[in-house]
């Protein structure tokens, strides 16, 4: 939609072909039906915050980044706020006020959009591009192509990989496809007693037995099969290609990550000197959720109506380590249909980064989370979805 925008304002026929019979079926899903459009973090931040091609996109925020995005929405009537983390979300909570910016935009900028329309295939002759085939076998000329069909996870939204298949029957190459952004499955079954719960404050240690990664202090989420949460969705995408190489990976949780292991056995000595006729049950209150008492103490086969005072050194010792390090063995990734970005795609070899067009065939631009780019959550994929967009939109209407 950036790009059919930005290419129409600078004076060309643009035709938007829609597979959907309506626009924007992945937009209105994003954060939770919020929309987290973009962040206000630094350039150098935000470009940390893709899993290792985010300097790719240096000429993209340069021509369009998060105070033009957000320029561009207030100025056309939307108010925007900042959340924690330096989150950007419509005032309104609600992802449909971002699309209906971009549809009156679309309107005003007289975009042809032609609905449920799938493309098949890139026209090209000798070497450049003359047009688009569509599935039904209808053609539609055109002297320049913008492919920004998207990854294939949420697969339901007509996001499954089609602008990546022609890519690479024309010629491109394609990074393999894997999962970004994922919640993961554990081997322990009772996360699903925890279900629903999120920790605070925790830290996450993952490892293959060789190589670790550790998390900053933020948040986890139990679900039914296992984790998942902020913490856990940023580093997923290391995971899954830890596991792809078979390696076998497990995470211990720091509860604690403020207090090291010496400073959580003197304040446990200082409790259970004051609190000392306690159920050990009653005593964990002021460290842990009650859901996660009761399964710690099961773990650690401790009675949870014996007193404090009853709780042996071994026992304190085993608590701390609980404390310190609750591991869970990671099974698998939820499938990619399931995961929130598509990590890899066309590889960015093949891409001028200055104006998005591909160095395979003239006239052929790309946008978006098709090419291998993906990033943390926190509105940075979105950004990089508005910027290539506006960039390639920009350079197939000037070129």
């Amino acid at each position: 939609m950036m790009a059919a925008i930005r290419a129409a304002h600078l004076g060309q026929e643009v035709a938007l072909i829609e597979r959907n019979s309506q626009l924007g079926k992945k937009l209105l899903l994003s954060g939770k039906g919020r929309c987290n459009i973009t962040n206000t973090c630094d350039l150098n931040s935000f470009i940390d915050r893709f899993s290792g091609n985010g300097q790719f996109l240096r000429d993209a925020f340069a021509e369009f980044f998060n105070t033009d995005l957000i320029k561009f929405f207030e100025d056309r009537g939307l108010k925007l706020k900042i959340e924690r983390q330096l989150r950007v979300f419509p005032l309104s909570d609600k992802s449909g006020s971002i699309l209906e910016i971009l549809e009156e935009e679309l309107r005003k900028n007289k975009v042809n959009i032609i609905y449920q329309s799938r493309a098949k295939n890139i026209i090209v002759r000798n070497g450049e591009t003359k047009g688009i085939l569509l599935a039904g076998g209808e053609t539609i000329s055109a002297d320049r192509i913008i492919l920004a069909t998207g990854g294939i996870s949420y697969a339901f939204t007509g996001s499954s990989g089609d602008g990546i298949k022609i890519a690479g029957e024309s010629g491109h190459r394609v990074t393999p496809l894997r999962q970004g952004l994922v919640p993961l499955e554990t081997k322990q079954k009772y996360p699903a007693a925890l279900r629903g719960l999120t920790l605070k404050n925790i830290r996450l240690r993952f490892s293959d037995a060789k190589k670790e990664i550790v998390s900053p202090v933020g948040e986890l989420l139990f679900t039914p099969f296992g984790i998942s949460g902020p913490l856990v969705l940023s580093l997923s995408g290391q995971i899954v290609d830890w596991l792809s190489q078979k390696k076998s990976v497990h995470v211990d949780i720091d509860l604690k990550p403020g207090l090291s292991a010496e400073q959580l056995d003197a304040r446990l000595l200082r409790e259970i000197s004051l609190n000392s006729k306690k159920s050990i049950k009653n005593f964990l209150a002021s460290l842990l959720p009650k859901k996660l008492i009761e399964l710690s103490l099961e773990i650690l086969k401790i009675a949870p109506d014996k007193k404090a005072n009853q709780i042996t050194q071994s026992q304190r010792r085993n608590i701390i380590s609980l404390l310190k390090a609750f591991r869970l063995d990671i099974a698998r990734a939820l499938p990619i249909e399931e995961a929130m970005v598509t990590k890899g795609g066309v590889s960015l070899k093949d891409i001028n980064p200055r104006t998005m067009e591909s160095r395979v065939i003239k006239g052929l631009y790309f946008a978006g989370e098709m090419m291998d780019v993906d990033a943390d959550t926190g509105g940075f994929n979105l950004q990089a979805a508005f910027s290539t967009g506006y960039l390639a939109g920009e350079s197939a209407a000037l070129n």
